[in-house]
């Protein structure tokens, strides 16, 4: 079967993409590279954070890949007492790279689909751009789960892909994210091929479908607190 090179250490193979045996390496500067305002989204949940975290409390950060966030938030409060922080990725690859690089003694990474874990009480779960990937009927269940799992005044921190209400849009949005990652040095053919890569992998919702499902699971306080073309952070209080 053909491989193509999407990206150094990113193939796909006829439709799904895959990673290559040294993706961990060089994970953070391609997705810096695809996500738009990646770097804002951090520093954002940093300061949303503080709100949540308090001594004596736990932290998740569903699909951690190489655990460079989540080391640099443990880091952000590491003055306050008894907070663990559990990284969880179903890639053994970036756990090994985080357990390596990233080690703090607060920290906990897990190798595991995130659909298999048992959560502990916790105030404060994040998720940059993986619940996107869960196949739509599987997604409610998850997004259930992570609610109750939230202490009283916890926090789900939560970035996605999203589409638009309209093919016109999205079509507009489409073309103007493409745009973005040819600014950013990826090629036409790297583009076309991890657009093709991720068909009936990547199945984003629209803003009213992710802010329904947040409701569905019991949700109420639930706020859109940036937008950036077609990438958009919501933060959901129990």
């Amino acid at each position: 079967m053909k491989k193509l090179k999407i990206n150094k250490n990113i193939y796909s193979e006829n439709a799904p993409w895959t990673f290559g045996k040294n993706i961990a390496l060089k994970f953070d500067s391609h997705i810096e590279k695809s996500i738009p305002m990646y770097k804002e989204t951090q520093w954002l949940c940093n300061e949303i954070s503080v709100f949540f975290i308090k001594e004596n409390c736990v932290v998740y950060d569903l699909g951690c890949s190489t655990g460079t966030y989540l080391k640099s938030l443990a880091s952000r409060h590491k003055s306050k007492k008894q907070v663990t922080f559990y990284g969880v990725d179903v890639v053994k690859q970036m756990i090994n790279f985080a357990k390596k690089k990233n080690y703090s003694k607060n920290i906990k990474y897990l190798h595991k689909d995130i659909m298999k874990l048992k959560m502990k009480k916790n105030d404060f779960t994040i998720s940059f751009f993986t619940i996107q990937f869960i196949k739509q009927n599987y997604r409610q269940t998850m997004i259930n789960k992570i609610y109750k799992n939230l202490n009283w005044g916890g926090a789900f921190f939560f970035a996605e892909k999203v589409r638009s209400y309209d093919a016109r849009t999205q079509d507009m949005m489409n073309e103007i994210y493409k745009e973005w990652k040819l600014l950013n040095g990826f090629t036409d053919r790297e583009i076309n091929a991890k657009t093709k890569s991720l068909k009936g992998v990547l199945d984003p919702f629209s803003t009213k479908g992710n802010n329904e499902m947040l409701k569905r699971a019991g949700f109420s306080d639930i706020s859109s607190i940036a937008k950036f073309i077609c990438f958009e952070i919501f933060l959901a209080i129990k």
